[in-house]
């Protein structure tokens, strides 16, 4: 896998380059800014882009509106984000905005070398990651949706697990319930939420994250059925 890296802190652009050269990938940039991105990304045509939240000069939301500008001009181009901490309106800027596989992950989930090494991998083959601590706080705030409220806590559980980009298999091991069953909570969620049922899981993580997002906040779940 061909990657470029956008990361302002030599200790963890440089960690980075060596972890995913170690793995065998091949990083085809290291930039510390986003000044020459959009040209790089042209050049070498990477088959996935990390970018830090906050980059140079202002180091607020540089990195969220360059992975914006490079999902509109590049909709194919798998892009993961790393944020230092949980960052709600970035997380819902990413969602609304239009592209492909996406990633959004705390910068400390990079110690774990095996399981960031397999989330690229997942978002490099088109599936959409989102942390679980920002999947968390996304779900946590009260909503004045109706069509939130209508989930049983037990479908407001499977659609947190949907968005951290867990299979059925893996939901059901989770849950200790049986993939029938997380079969039937998924389509209970999309129907109350009067989100079109989709085969990608990609689209389908989006459409939840889009919804919550947009509705300002997440699930008020009603009891367990």
């Amino acid at each position: 896998m061909r990657v470029l890296i956008c990361e302002d802190s030599v200790l963890l652009r440089e960690g980075l380059m060596r972890l995913l050269e170690d793995a065998g990938h091949e990083v085809v940039a290291a930039l510390p800014d986003a000044a020459e991105l959009d040209d790089t990304v042209t050049e070498t045509a990477p088959d996935l882009c990390i970018l830090d939240v906050r980059l140079p000069p202002t180091r607020t939301d540089e990195g969220i509106r360059a992975a914006l500008r490079l999902r509109a001009a590049n909709p194919e181009l798998p892009i993961l984000v790393l944020s230092q901490y949980v960052e709600e309106r970035y997380a819902a800027d990413l969602i609304a905005g239009r592209g492909g596989a996406l990633g959004y992950l705390l910068k400390d989930r990079v110690a774990d070398v095996a399981d960031f090494l397999q989330t690229l991998k997942q978002i490099a083959g088109g599936a959409t990651v989102f942390d679980p601590e920002v999947v968390a706080q996304l779900l946590s705030r009260r909503t004045q949706d109706e069509r939130m409220q209508r989930l049983t806590a037990r479908e407001a559980t499977v659609l947190a697990l949907i968005a951290e980009g867990k299979s059925n298999q893996a939901i059901a091991q989770t849950l200790y319930i049986t993939e029938g069953s997380v079969e039937k909570h998924i389509t209970s969620v999309f129907q109350k939420l009067d989100l079109e049922q989709d085969e990608s899981g990609n689209r389908r993580v989006l459409a939840a994250l889009a919804h919550i997002a947009h509705s300002g906040d997440a699930p008020q779940a009603g009891e367990d059925r």
